[in-house]
């Protein structure tokens, strides 16, 4: 069968995860990551880019690309040839380095936007192999002390209206910490339904002009149809909520009823 077409962001954002063929480990010394870190630049100044965020893992790398040119499969492409040929020399392997395809995800409001970000620069917290300001292999400190690969100014803006104010919110923000999150937005990558999609699906099944409308009906009404969204499949209680503008507890003790 043919592979099913990547969804294009309207915004042109995506949020990418690229992983070890069986979830292996793709960087095993400091100097790998330095090597994908100068691929990274490589493939930035041949294909111009821009990077809001990338986290190295041991087994993953996530980043969020800004793909002006309508290029990312290239630009993943490139990445994954030119430091799959570097690892396979250096270790004397065979065989795919990375698993299948690489993962995207649409990014196309601001508010996701934040929350993609902060969810990548706690993966070494959630990993439980350092602290959010002492890992080396992510754009955390790159927004705090000085930009080296991201273009740090769309996501600062949103924190605030001087770069210390922003600076210090970015910091705050990224020290709240929700339950689940890496689950959440993994399996939201992985899902069929982006936020504009799952509001469209939303407001034909309960025949409603604005999801967002929901939170203002009675509480009666407003637990009758949110129940009914039980029926829509590869979505997480996490995007139903933000979809709603609601509290993702409040979504999930609703549809556990």
């Amino acid at each position: 069968m043919p592979r099913k077409a990547r969804k294009i962001s309207s915004t042109k954002v995506y949020h990418v995860i690229l992983r070890g063929n069986d979830r292996q480990d793709i960087f095993l010394d400091i100097q790998d990551y330095k090597k994908f870190i100068k691929e990274i630049k490589n493939t930035k100044e041949k294909y111009g880019y821009e990077l809001y965020a990338y986290c190295l893992m041991s087994n993953h790398v996530h980043l969020v690309i800004y793909d002006k040119n309508d290029v990312l499969s290239c630009i993943m492409k490139s990445l994954e040839l030119l430091y799959s040929a570097y690892f396979s020399k250096k270790y004397n392997r065979e065989g795919h380095l990375f698993q299948n395809r690489f993962l995207s995800k649409e990014i196309e409001e601001r508010g996701y936007l934040m929350q993609v970000c902060r969810y990548i620069h706690q993966n070494p917290v959630k990993a439980k192999i350092s602290k959010i300001d002492k890992y080396k292999w992510s754009s955390f400190c790159e927004y705090v002390a000085g930009e080296k690969l991201i273009s740090a100014q769309i996501l600062l803006r949103l924190f605030g209206n001087t770069k210390n104010e922003a600076v210090e919110n970015f910091k705050k923000f990224h020290n709240l910490f929700e339950d689940n999150l890496n689950e959440e937005y993994e399996y939201e990558l992985e899902g069929k339904l982006n936020d504009i999609e799952l509001k469209n699906k939303i407001e034909k099944i309960l025949n409603i002009k604005d999801a967002r409308e929901i939170s203002k009906y009675n509480t009666k009404i407003r637990d009758e149809k949110i129940r009914k969204l039980n029926i829509i499949k590869g979505v997480s209680k996490a995007q139903i909520s933000r979809v709603l503008g609601m509290n993702k507890k409040t979504v999930e003790r609703i549809m556990k009823q």
